[in-house]
């Protein structure tokens, strides 16, 4: 019998996961299944464009995998029971049913955190999805549609409400943008990268709260912790993500915020047949400290993840891949950006770089990224491994 890998995911991270596993492991072994919820692989790093009115690719995960012998599901987890190795899925008919595994690659992602404030969940747009990207699309195409403007009210200053306020503002220069900030704006910046951010806000038209809270978000207001009542035709919430209650509920080990706590090669530290990767993992990085929710941490840890299930599988030595945050990529707009370098310690280097030429790079990143994940099995290595005997997934290796 074939060894079953289910990748749960086919985002950034587990998309070029399950590439990278069809590339190294021979077919007549394995057998690869990818489950995501949309036919569709989401370009999340440009959500707040997709919002903003532009045109965003959208490759289909049947093109993404056709002839590379991995099988694409279309479903929607609704559980996963690691002690019986099987996954519950739902179709977009509603229909159920269950996939085993031997190994499981699990690499939901992360959604909008809308718990927690009033009203959010009731009122807010997220950018997190694609379809929340689109309603938001919608609402703003309405507000231009009256011919009288709008205003729009941005809460969260990470670097999806920075560029979510710069985009639109650009974008939809016949719109009032606010961007809520809870402390100082851009604060994990240098010094000279905040200055930068100030000014592209100051040229873009971008009115910045700094030190606020915001307590209510009602159909056509922001109430803040000040007394402050902003009007809002929109409210966009970016004040945070979260992760599916998924694998808490089916008894893997997670931490606090729900994420999946593993070793130094994403194995889960409760079930070692289950791996982690992306937003998903509870991870530390070389510095000791976890591994932020980014685009950067998915390709870490799917690098991780891909060279300890080989090795496991193959009775090959693990090597240990490198995890770390280099930095901060920010766009504002589509002629300004942000690259902004952090140290060992994930503290801002005092050097950055701003303008055009960041965009380009910002942009250059985004093309290379959908490149590799349109095209999972493309390079080396080519040498498609065997599996030995009796694979032992709770066998430790030689870590090189």
């Amino acid at each position: 019998m074939k060894h079953r890998i289910v990748v749960l995911g086919a985002g950034y991270a587990g998309a070029y996961v399950a590439g990278n596993l069809v590339r190294r492991l021979s077919p007549a072994d394995t057998e690869i299944t990818v489950v995501n919820a949309v036919p569709d692989f989401v370009e999340r790093l440009r959500l707040h464009q997709l919002a903003a009115g532009q045109k965003i690719e959208a490759p289909k995960l049947a093109d993404v995998f056709a002839d590379t012998g991995i099988r694409l599901c279309l479903a929607r987890v609704t559980a996963v029971d690691p002690e019986r190795q099987a996954v519950a899925i739902a179709d977009a008919g509603g229909g159920g049913d269950e996939l085993g595994y031997d190994t499981l690659v699990y690499a939901l992602g992360s959604h909008g955190d809308v718990e927690g404030v009033p009203g959010v969940a009731e009122h807010a747009f997220d950018i997190a999805g694609r379809p929340s990207a689109l309603r938001l699309r919608e609402r703003l195409d309405s507000l231009d549609g009256r011919g009288e403007g709008g205003s729009v009210v941005v809460v969260g200053d990470g670097l999806t409400g920075i560029e979510t306020a710069t985009e639109l503002a650009e974008s939809r220069p016949g719109l009032s943008v606010t961007l809520i900030a809870r402390g100082e704006l851009g604060a994990r910046l240098s010094s000279g990268a905040r200055n930068h951010l100030r000014q592209a806000c100051d040229r873009l038209g971008v009115t910045v709260l700094e030190h606020t809270s915001v307590e209510t978000v009602e159909a056509t207001r922001v109430l803040c912790a000040d007394g402050t009542a902003l009007a809002s035709d929109a409210t966009v919430w970016t004040a945070g993500f979260a992760v599916s209650p998924i694998a808490a509920a089916g008894g893997l080990e997670v931490a606090r915020n729900g994420q999946i706590i593993v070793d130094r090669t994403m194995r889960s530290v409760s079930h070692p047949n289950v791996y982690a990767i992306g937003d998903s993992a509870y991870a530390i990085g070389d510095n000791g400290r976890p591994l932020p929710m980014s685009c950067a941490s998915a390709g870490s840890t799917g690098r991780q993840a891909t060279d300890a299930i080989v090795g496991r599988l193959t009775g090959g030595k693990i090597a240990n891949a490198k995890l770390d945050y280099p930095g901060n990529h920010i766009s504002l707009g589509r002629r300004d950006g942000i690259l902004q370098p952090v140290n060992d310690e994930a503290q801002a280097k005092p050097t950055y770089v701003g303008g055009r030429k960041a965009a380009r790079i910002k942009t250059g990143i985004l093309k290379l990224s959908l490149w590799a994940t349109s095209h999972p099995t493309f390079g080396l290595p080519k040498r498609k491994h065997r599996l030995t005997a009796a694979p032992d997934a709770s066998a430790e290796k030689a870590v090189a």
